[in-house]
């Protein structure tokens, strides 16, 4: 029976929603301990990062509230700021404040307010076909009055503490937004791009001096207008020389010769003096532009400053205070500029010059670097044109390179929290932890004061009123002041998200602490290091002095499958919604959830990822509930047998290792998911689940099937203690996988539910849904560390002849004479324990287990991790390197139990090598050998196994038998037939230049046959395709055998 999953998800939807089944599922947990989620509120349409971040927020609370605990989920909505205004801004086709002013504010928010919701259905429609359960109708929103009287709350209480403040900084500041953005907002979008780099001349002023010009090199052009000084480093010496091709003297550091020449080798000039920097404090030069020379003409001197560097430019860098934070400290230092006296800022909100730079006004800053390029060299100030590509920040949201500017802004301290800051996330886990330990923690020790404020209009009002002269500031205050006009940075609201979506404290202010904060647990992206997770402890710590979560999940960044950042422009990634109504959102669930994209690392997406993902893990999974399905059919057709599940039986008495090895699997399997879930760590929980699949598809059906189809010869006791097993592994199958893939799991688990028997039903409160079940605990009794040995062990050598076999190009279905295993004793008692799965599995009829290395001349060789060594050894790694393989067994004999070994000289312990085992040279040759046995060997570090290739001709009559079930077996399925349909079965030869036996394979046989596929199998006449009761017919070819196999009714 085939399977649409995405067909089923569809239904699986509307049976929740018939149910309310995320409504029931928080109402069965009432009264619960609480489990504390907060989803970072989102903005624009859904994508990946988005579904990803959605997948990891769902599983982690789906599986709490399985454990028992109280799991709120409520979605969020960033309604405030730069994006929303930008959109605006775009559709009315406007920019900057007067264009604000002229429609009004009043306008200009109705039309923000009216696209903040744009996205809603889209947002809702996803996430619900995804499968996560949210809740979308008690949401909330940033710009909602009652979250903004909490932001508000939240600013009242830094400002108390004094830690607001009001400053002229130099920030990041984004022209097509017209708005200052936050420093770890600016680190969001580096790239490089191609930018002027210039050297201009700075004539020195004075006859002590000569004619002589200091040169600096900038890639800002367009802030030369507002040159203020030019800083020297004190302990710099720079020379002098004089360029005999322009007969000009400069002024520069002899490393920034190459800036000025090509080949200083070969150019003309010559040196003419040195002078330290600390000397030159004071000169006067001659200003570049007339535009502020009077008004500062105290300026244009030489300032001594610690930043400049001798690594980039000539050693001597021009100052335009207002664009730039070094410039700006420099120069206040030097007493250039106070608080009273701002440097010269000719830039408007837009990033075009004022009327102060009259020959540039209106040109954007960038517009007009060409032009003032252009004007320097008019006037021979211009001393090397050329580009230079290097890394830029551009804005995250317009995608336009930023400039710095100075601006009056709000600030919150952070520098002097960092310490406690620091301290505080050392209490909280992270996963993968070194975003903490390296990443996090980085950004916070170079933290510097927050600016909180926005020169835009739609957003969460700043509640300052303040006098003209800002010498009195009120925090929602009243009377004869006037409020800022700043808003919040929106940064600062979404920091402010676990108060302001409680509404606290204005609401549930008395079991807040403890119950609702902090959070148990949250989730974002990589960017969000400098983003919410900053902002959230920030305001945790100067609030509460306490990190506002315990646990976070890190993802990476989800690329387009050729490496670059997905695009809506470029189309470069398939369509979400597509994907999940193609391939099943459980599909598109587990490729991401089992992917390096949730150890913080990126992922390049493919779509045919999550199409292996249905093969590899959905059917399957599928595959055994249907064998399971078809055997408990059979049993009743067979013996009139009903099956129910009994929870109660005892395992330990029946004589199966294969099921007592299965189920102590699962308890393995729940106690890791129990310390690792506790842990935060789903890149670990997933594999572990699938490995549980693996060892039920692959190893305990296939070894078991005689036994689930009643035809092992153990009888009805034997079937249903097989099935009961089965059936106990699908439910904790079902129940363990609900959180990663809750669409397969639920429908799965609504065909068990009338295998369960009334007593065990009555005990759950509501079996509407697997999800509303509680997840399954490990049971002590069914732990068997022995057994598991055993069969890892058992699994270990398959594996290795399953290679062998394949090496040799002989399938499982051809039998072969002997296998060899070569282990130490207790290795192979464990093996002689399953003797007969091993035997039946790889077609052998003798298996040999000895210890006696030396029959088949083994040897053991050493192994070393070379970069290790090379680290820890240095020049003495070459030594161990030729002394290794003078190595006999008994050296490497001894170095297993004493676990260190002394090579040349040089001491080595258990960690600098490995032994791996394999079979001599000499020996190898007599193993492949024409007369006799002919071994191929297969090996790891504790087994060898020895596999005989010869193909004997007694046994390949049994080989054929095996072939041609496995062939009628492949045609029952491709006709869709099941367990329990009774058919005739006929073969016509159609070739057969080899004359082989088929009629005597069928009759040796046929008991073998029989059980197999429930019938004989026929000779028949020619077939005739118009045959009534024909099903299938399909041409058949076994080496050079041909022939018709056709399965027909009864």
């Amino acid at each position: 029976m085939s399977i649409n999953f995405p067909q089923v998800e569809g239904e699986i939807l509307r049976a929740w929603k018939e149910i309310n089944a995320f409504e029931t599922q928080v109402k069965l947990s009432e009264g619960k301990r609480r489990f504390n989620f907060y989803d970072g509120p989102p903005f624009g349409l859904p994508h990946y990062g988005h579904l990803l971040a959605s997948t990891i927020k769902d599983v982690v609370p789906r599986y709490w509230s399985m454990k028992g605990r109280h799991v709120v989920c409520r979605f969020g909505w960033d309604t405030h700021g730069l994006p929303i205004e930008h959109e605006i801004d775009k559709k009315l086709g406007i920019s900057g404040r007067d264009a604000v002013m002229e429609m009004g504010i009043a306008k200009y928010n109705t039309e923000c307010r009216a696209i903040v919701m744009k996205y809603a259905a889209e947002w809702r429609e996803t996430i619900n076909r995804l499968g996560r359960w949210v809740d979308f109708d008690n949401d909330y929103k940033t710009m909602d009055p009652a979250f903004m009287e909490s932001v508000w709350w939240v600013f009242k209480q830094l400002f108390e503490k004094g830690k607001v403040y009001r400053s002229y900084q130099i920030m990041p500041y984004s022209t097509a937004l017209c708005a200052p953005l936050s420093n770890f907002e600016a680190q969001q979008n580096y790239r490089n791009t191609q930018d002027p780099a210039v050297v201009v001349s700075f004539p020195l002023l004075g006859p002590e001096i000569g004619d002589t010009s200091l040169l600096i090199w900038t890639t800002t052009p367009w802030t030369l207008p507002s040159n203020l000084a030019i800083a020297a480093h004190p302990d710099f010496e720079y020379i002098k020389i004089h360029d005999e091709e322009s007969n000009h003297s400069y002024i520069l550091l002899e490393s920034g010769l190459p800036v000025l020449y090509k080949n200083p080798a070969k150019a003309k000039f010559r040196k003419v003096g040195k002078v330290l920097g600390k000397d030159m404090l004071g000169w006067k030069y001659k200003p570049l532009f007339p535009y502020f020379s009077q008004e500062y003409e105290d300026c244009f001197r030489v300032i001594n400053a610690l930043f400049v560097t001798a690594e980039d430019g000539v050693g001597l860098v021009h100052c335009a205070p207002a664009f730039g934070l070094e410039d700006y400290e420099a120069a206040t230092e030097a007493g250039i500029i106070s608080a009273k006296r701002l440097p010269p800022n000719p830039v408007d909100e837009k990033g075009c010059f004022t009327s102060d730079v009259s020959d540039y006004f209106g040109q954007h800053v960038k517009v007009a670097e060409k032009a003032i390029v252009k004007d320097l060299k008019k006037t021979g100030r211009l001393v090397v044109d050329s580009q230079i590509t290097h890394a830029v920040g551009f804005c995250w949201r317009s995608d336009t390179s930023l400039i710095k500017k100075a601006i009056s802004a709000w600030f919150i301290k952070v520098s002097d929290s960092i310490p406690q800051m620091l301290e505080i996330i050392e209490e909280t886990n992270w996963v993968p932890s070194f975003v903490k330990e390296k990443r996090f923690a980085n950004w916070i020790s170079s933290a510097r004061d927050w600016n909180v404020s926005r020169n835009r209009y739609w957003g969460t009002p700043i509640p300052h009123w303040v006098s003209d002269d800002y010498e009195e500031v009120v925090c929602k205050g009243k009377g004869v002041l006037r409020r800022v006009e700043e808003v919040f940075d929106c940064w600062f609201e979404s920091g402010s998200m676990p108060y302001a979506s409680q509404h606290f404290p204005f609401k549930n202010s008395d079991n807040f602490q403890g119950s609702a904060f902090p959070a148990d647990f949250i989730a974002e992206g990589l960017d969000q290091t400098r983003g919410w997770f900053y902002t959230l402890v920030v305001l945790g710590t100067l609030l509460f002095e306490v990190s506002p979560f315990k646990n976070c999940i890190v993802n990476g960044i989800i690329l387009a499958e050729d490496g670059k950042k997905m695009s809506r422009r470029l189309k470069n990634y398939p369509d979400p919604t597509k994907v999940m109504d193609l391939y099943g959102s459980d599909a598109l669930r587990i490729y991401l959830i089992n992917s390096p994209v949730v150890r913080a690392e990126p992922l390049r997406f493919k779509e045919a990822g999550v199409k292996n993902v249905v093969s590899q893990v959905l059917l399957p999974l599928w595959n055994n509930y249907k064998f399971f399905d078809e055997q408990v059919a059979l049993l009743k057709k067979a013996e009139g047998a009903d099956f129910f599940f009994n929870p109660k039986l005892d395992y330990l008495a029946g004589n199966s290792v294969m099921d007592r090895w299965i189920l102590a699997d699962c308890q393995s399997l729940l106690r890791f998911m129990d310390q690792e879930m506790a842990a935060y760590r789903l890149y670990t929980v997933f594999p572990r689940l699938l490995h549980l699949i693996d060892s039920l598809t692959n190893w305990y059906i296939r070894f078991n099937r005689k036994r689930l189809k009643g035809q092992a010869g153990l009888g009805i006791r034997d079937t249903r203690l097989a099935l009961n097993t089965l059936f106990e592994v699908l439910f904790i199958l079902v129940r363990a996988l609900a959180p990663f893939m809750p669409f397969l799991t639920d429908h799965i688990y609504q065909q068990l539910v009338r295998y369960l028997p009334k007593q065990l039903l009555s005990s759950y409160p509501d079996i509407g849904s697997v999800h509303f079940l509680p997840f399954p605990e490990a049971r002590e009794d069914l732990f068997d560390e022995d057994i598991e040995r055993r069969m890892a062990r058992m699994q270990k050598v398959i594996e290795l002849a399953r290679t062998a076999r394949e090496r040799c190009g002989i399938g499982l279905k051809t039998p072969l004479l002997t296998l060899v295993v070569l282990a130490d004793p207790s290795y192979l008692e464990d093996i002689r324990s399953l003797e007969v799965h091993v035997r039946e599995e790889l077609n052998a009829r003798k298996l040999t287990l000895t210890s006696d290395e030396e029959q088949y001349n083994v040897r053991l060789r050493a192994i070393a991790d070379w970069p290790r060594m090379g680290k820890k050894l240095k020049k003495d790694a070459q030594v161990v390197r030729k002394a290794l393989p003078g190595l006999t067994n008994e050296d490497l004999r001894r170095f297993l139990s004493e676990k260190s070994i002394t090579v040349a000289g040089i001491f080595l312990d258990e960690d600098d090598l490995t032994v791996v085992r394999g079979v001599g040279e000499q020996e190898s040759e007599k193993l492949h050998s024409t007369d006799g046995p002919k071994w191929e060997p297969s090996s790891d570090s504790d087994v060898i196994v020895l596999l005989d290739s010869m193909l004997y001709p007694e046994l390949m009559d049994e080989g054929l038998a095996r072939e041609l079930i496995n062939r009628i077996q492949k045609l029952r399925k491709k006709a869709g037939l099941v367990p329990t349909d009774d058919v005739r079965m006929e073969y016509h030869i159609l070739k057969n230049p080899e004359a082989v036996d088929i009629d005597g394979t069928l009759t040796t046989h046929e008991e073998l046959i029989r059980n197999a596929v429930r019938g004989r199998l026929e000779q028949s006449a020619p077939a005739d395709s118009s045959d009534a009761n024909l099903i299938v017919e399909e041409t058949q070819e076994i080496n050079s055998l041909v022939l018709s196999l056709r399965i027909l009714k009864l």
